[in-house]
């Protein structure tokens, strides 16, 4: 009965962490296709980036490691990605500054936690996390206020859109939709995906791997021997994310309470997933 009773609590504790784990990556895959957020922002927020990188750097190595983790993952950013993507898209057009500040709100409230790693991993310079929050925001800035070119897009094109898409997930707070609006591909991309072409999903996904495939060795290896600073490069560059996704257009206390509203819960929630996870018994 005892053996029973200690099968039966481990396998809710694996079913409570990969619904976790999947709503997780439901909320990447959302968030990957909107503008203004970063996949690899959201990746670091939930706790997926480093796993990630590790599985992308050298498959065979870490799969066993993190192929339980990966598959819910996998299946939640599918599901985000294809079902949910739509239907937030729409709150977007709908209600811009409220989806926009849902997330940057999400993102904000796993700082804390990453600076809690950060001082756990060693004790570092604070102006690692102040020099990057400064260039970060600078550039993010930047690439608000710049107009968009004219690109007539094709099969390399969105090769290049997919390379774009996964330095985001490489580089925290790069967002590639905000990148791809600036050079006029982002819409076409956008149908491609809803209309399940294939000849904008191959190329895309091909320049996604080939990025990620790229890069993923060298972040996994900064990570290792220089843990801390990373830490506190990446809080400064999701602060820097979080910030600049604030609406600067003018809104009357009225129009503010719903946005406000939204940041309020994606704080709360992303602060409450940090806590459950970190709340489970190891498996």
């Amino acid at each position: 009965m005892e053996k029973e009773s200690e099968y039966t609590e481990k396998k809710s504790v694996h079913i409570i962490s990969d619904a976790l784990t999947a709503l997780k990556g439901a909320l990447v895959g959302t968030g990957a296709i909107l503008p203004g957020i970063s996949g690899g922002v959201l990746c670091v927020a939930f706790g997926i980036y480093e796993p990630l990188m590790e599985m992308l750097s050298d498959p065979k190595k870490h799969w066993r490691r993190h192929i339980r983790m990966f598959v819910p993952f996998a299946v939640g950013w599918l599901l985000g990605f294809i079902l949910l993507a739509g239907l937030v898209e729409q709150f977007f057009i709908l209600a811009p500054a409220a989806a926009v500040l849902l997330f940057a709100g999400l993102i904000a409230g796993t700082v804390p936690q990453m600076l809690k790693e950060a001082e756990e991993a060693g004790k570092t310079s604070w102006s690692w996390l102040i020099v990057s929050f400064a260039v970060f925001f600078a550039w993010f800035t930047w690439i608000a206020q710049s107009a968009s070119a004219a690109i007539t897009p094709n099969i390399w094109w969105y090769f290049f859109c997919g390379a774009v898409w996964g330095l985001s997930l490489i580089i925290p707070g790069l967002s590639s939709s905000s990148v791809l609006i600036l050079m006029g591909l982002y819409q076409p991309m956008t149908a491609g995906i809803a209309t399940l072409d294939v000849s904008v999903i191959i190329p895309l996904l091909l320049g996604v791997l080939a990025t990620v495939t790229t890069l993923s060795k060298a972040v996994v290896s900064l990570f290792a021997k220089h843990r801390s600073i990373m830490m506190k490069i990446i809080s400064g560059i999701m602060l820097a994310s979080a910030l600049t996704m604030i609406p600067d257009t003018a809104m009357t206390m009225t129009q503010w309470i719903l946005p406000a509203s939204c940041m309020i819960m994606g704080y709360a929630i992303a602060r409450w997933m940090d806590q459950a996870h970190s709340g489970l018994p190891e498996s």
